[in-house]
């Protein structure tokens, strides 16, 4: 007997990614096996309706709009987005698309990359956190610091800095070793973390030293009231399974413009601030916030 091709939809079907049809409108016209394996519809679930209304509503505006470009003559080739699964997950998908004008349809084929997405942000979140307190690290805080200064330049807003050098850290991590020095680093992460205002960062910059980033903080006597309110936590008692260990913390401030309006300089202006209240408790014994940030 004669070998016979199949037919072209036995054949698609045996495809792993997704072949999507629609036309000018967008509303579906055909699609693969593939489809309802990847998102869990069916055929007859999808055809018709407006393929737009399965795309992830955090991706559908830009969505749109490359389907747009894809229409005007661009062949996208490695464009990425979300589908929303049938049972509601997010599905991360990988397309290669073109628009046939003779036909009126715009074609894409779609491969799920949902793991290489997962790997690549958790790749993502280790090159800009720090591993053993889960904080921003010094790269990211130097991205968005950039960023809040750029946005604290076009609006006015104010931005601030605080950098903080715990006070008694050194000792504990010295006399009880490192196991201890990275559980008082842990909780030390947590409590400032949680005594943040909204939309403020907290980074790890080094073994002992943090630093805040405060936008729309104001002015300086603000920042001192954050790092007023930082301290407080700080010199709670830590409890551990090891004993009771007792922190405080040497807090300089930056404020933008006043103090500098770049990274670099902001930076070391808190710094010096930082170790300029450091001397000063150290001189007076007392405990309170140095007021000089000079």
């Amino acid at each position: 007997m004669a070998s016979q091709l199949p037919a072209p939809d036995q054949l698609l079907d045996l495809m792993p990614d997704a072949l999507c049809v629609v036309d000018t409108d967008g509303k579906v016209l055909f699609v693969s096996a593939g489809f309802g394996r990847m998102l869990g519809y069916s055929a007859d679930e999808v055809v018709g309706q407006p393929i737009f209304r399965l795309v992830h509503p955090d991706d559908r505006e830009a969505t749109m709009h490359q389907a747009q470009a894809v229409m005007s003559g661009a062949i996208q080739r490695h464009y990425r987005n979300r589908y929303a699964h049938k049972d509601g997950h997010a599905v991360d998908i990988q397309w290669s698309a073109c628009w046939l004008p003779d036909y009126g349809v715009r074609i894409g084929v779609a491969h799920e990359v949902t793991e290489l997405r997962m790997a690549e942000r958790e790749l993502e979140h280790r090159a800009s956190h720090d591993p053993l307190t889960g904080l921003p690290n010094r790269h990211r805080l130097q991205h968005e610091l950039e960023y809040a200064l750029t946005h604290a330049t076009r609006t006015g807003n104010g931005l601030a800095v605080l950098y903080l050098d715990l006070d008694g850290f050194k000792h504990i991590n010295d006399q009880h070793g490192h196991k201890v020095g990275d559980r008082l680093l842990c909780e030390v992460a947590q409590r400032l973390h949680a005594g943040l205002r909204q939309g403020d960062l907290m980074a790890r910059v080094g073994g002992d030293e943090f630093v805040a980033l405060l936008p729309g903080c104001d002015d300086v006597r603000a920042a001192l009231t954050v790092a007023e309110g930082l301290r407080a936590s700080l010199r709670l008692p830590c409890h551990l399974p090891e004993g009771v260990f007792h922190l405080d913390a040497s807090i300089g401030v930056a404020c933008f413009p006043d103090n500098g309006n770049d990274p670099d300089t902001l930076l070391a202006w808190a710094d010096r601030a930082m170790y300029a209240a450091k001397r000063e408790r150290r001189r007076t014994g007392e405990n309170d916030l140095a007021r000089d940030q000079a």
